[in-house]
């Protein structure tokens, strides 16, 4: 019985299923980052337990964050709660109640709702036939030692240590196969259809900004309204995409500026941040997001700076980014092999300058751009030990490419350019 039990831990262990990327689930903290008040931060709404309960929200800067204002509204039956958060000062606020939720998010003039649902697992089913088969076979294994001490032959005893190891088998196999046999939907999750196909519509999407042509040095705001593909209505059901809504890129066309940010959803189906450019000319923006049951999608949109100085049509800076690559102030990178080919895997080793922390769910990231602005490509780092990030990256073509990678330390994000020639 000692042997079995050992090896029903040592399964447990060694069968445990990895935890997904971005799943957001019962028992599991749900973290969303946003583009706030000049800030970069990461807002995270703790699992909940119990539900008439607290709600605990808690807010990280990269590298500081402002306090923010908190309104939660239960989307069943109206009810308000309001609080604020700060990093250091987590905010707690009541639910009564699962299911759909908004967190309405404020500072300095900006906020963003931020729909979710308050999920409390109600454990699983196959728990009954672990604990009762545990429970018969503790049972039968007792009346064994007693039939075996008053009965001579043996046999009953034996069967009913049988019978009981049989129940601990059974237990034993079901708590191995637990995590792959199917779980019963957590309080509060969304009803799921089971007479359709998994996987909705392409989403259609409008990029503009405010005012429309933003000059040189001026705030604007750029927004980014999604329509479903089959019905034309605003999408409002993504899904928390490594630790984001959505990221949105936006570089102008010749490279040298670079931001990678999240917008606030403002109202269903819009998305909207604000920018400052430092240069005129045509700018390129990308988004990444992911609808729910279906694959994630890349967006693409542009818009014009207006202004004085020199346009970023006009200007060769692809060589400055490269010249920038050998002593970025974020650490120096390593192509390998030094001549790319299209098609074939590249590693990108960036030194870093100071301790790495967890960003986006991620130690690092790299975003690849040809230079036409028609393929961007944006892939993770691989888990390096040590002071340097390591990427595997495919160029898909011959050309030129204007790169960054990306990492967060105490002091913030920093963004390391580079360009990569490949060959034809």
């Amino acid at each position: 019985m000692t042997r079995l039990l050992c090896l029903v831990a040592l399964l447990l262990v060694a069968l445990a299923p990895p935890a997904a990327a971005h799943v957001v689930k019962a028992g599991a903290d749900l973290r969303i980052a946003q583009t706030i008040a000049g800030s970069e931060l990461t807002l995270v709404i703790k699992a909940t337990t119990r539900v008439p309960g607290p709600l605990r929200v808690e807010v990280i800067g990269f590298p500081t964050a402002p306090g923010l204002s908190l309104r939660l509204r239960s989307m069943a039956d109206g009810r308000v709660v309001q609080g604020t958060v700060a990093p250091g000062r987590p905010a707690q606020l009541g639910v009564e109640e699962t299911g759909p939720h908004e967190l309405t998010v404020s500072a300095g003039g900006e906020s963003a709702v931020l729909p979710f649902r308050v999920l409390v697992d109600r454990g699983s089913g196959w728990e009954f036939l672990i604990y009762g088969g545990l429970f018969v076979a503790g049972l039968l294994l007792v009346g064994g030692l007693l039939t075996g001490a008053f009965n001579r032959r043996g046999r009953p005893a034996f069967v009913v240590t049988a019978v009981a190891a049989a129940g601990v088998a059974v237990a034993a196999l079901v708590v191995v196969l637990e995590p792959w046999l199917p779980a019963g939907a957590p309080d509060g999750a969304e009803p799921r259809p089971t007479d359709s196909a998994i996987g909705r519509p392409y989403v259609q999407r409008v990029v503009t900004t405010v005012p429309a042509r933003p000059a040189v040095g001026e705030e604007f705001v750029t927004r980014v309204e999604l329509f479903d593909g089959s019905t034309g209505r605003p999408v409002d059901d993504l899904t928390i995409h490594h630790e984001a809504m959505a990221h949105l890129v936006v570089t102008s066309e010749d490279g040298r500026y670079f931001r990678h940010v999240h917008p606030l959803r403002t109202a269903p189906g819009c998305l909207e941040v604000r920018l400052r450019a430092d240069r005129p000319g045509r700018y390129l923006a990308y988004v990444e997001l992911e609808r729910t049951d279906s694959g994630g999608q890349l967006l693409t949109g542009s818009f014009t700076v207006t202004g004085p100085g020199k346009s970023t049509s006009e200007s060769n800076a692809t060589s400055d980014v490269a010249d920038q690559a050998a002593a970025a102030p974020g650490g120096t990178v390593t192509v390998t092999p030094a001549v790319p080919q299209a098609g074939r895997p590249a590693t990108v080793e960036v030194s870093t300058s100071g301790t790495t922390r967890p960003w986006l769910g991620m130690a690092g990231h790299l975003i690849v751009r040809s230079q036409d602005g028609q393929f961007l490509g944006h892939v993770h780092e691989m888990g390096t030990p040590g002071s340097r990030l390591r990427f595997t990256f495919s160029f898909p073509a011959p050309g030129r490419y204007l790169a960054w990678t990306q990492y967060a330390t105490d002091r913030g994000i920093t963004t390391v350019p580079f360009t990569v020639e490949v060959p034809r």
